[in-house]
């Protein structure tokens, strides 16, 4: 069952207002190639200072950026394929950027965290010719189950689709 409530979050969810959407179509429209945080920043500043709890979650305000095990440098296996350096480079590199966000965020209420969604059957997941275990809406739930129950003890991390921590 999807979350009932996610508050404002860079993972394209809104707040309720619509404000999020509207800076979000106006981001798109500004920059093309994607959003940009700074669009987002004073969002999630303001939808953070007025929220009533003090614990940092994604009811809150939240910077989810969405990453992958190969971006790990502790689970990185010589036998994996080597073709995929500069994938795996950017994923480390999105990995930095999480932990620099957490750090530099929290002050603002603004919990930040990095998730894999695990392999999944998708076109970049089945390109090298084996079928991933999990389907996009397996995924896609465990990772809404798992930004339901970030918690203040989470900012800063880097977790699979099910909430186990992934090493940095």
């Amino acid at each position: 069952m999807p979350p009932t409530r996610l508050g404002p979050c860079c993972l394209a969810f809104s707040g309720s207002d619509g404000e999020c959407k509207e800076s979000w179509v106006s981001a798109k429209e500004q920059e093309p190639g994607g959003l940009r945080l700074r669009a987002f920043l004073p969002l999630l500043k303001k939808a953070a200072q007025g929220s009533s709890s003090s614990e940092l979650s994604c009811s809150k305000a939240a910077i989810i950026n969405m990453s992958s095990i190969a971006g790990s440098i502790e689970e990185i296996r010589l036998s994996e394929n080597v073709q995929y350096i500069s994938y795996r480079c950017s994923k480390a590199a999105l990995n930095m950027l999480t932990k620099c966000q957490s750090l530099g965020y929290r002050q603002h209420g603004i919990l930040c965290a990095a998730l894999h969604p695990g392999w999944v059957q998708t076109d970049m997941g089945s390109s090298a010719g084996h079928k991933p275990p999990l389907t996009v809406d397996v995924s896609v739930q465990g990772m809404l189950n798992v930004l339901c129950s970030l918690s203040e003890k989470d900012t800063g991390t880097f977790l699979d689709w099910e909430g186990k921590v992934v090493h940095w």
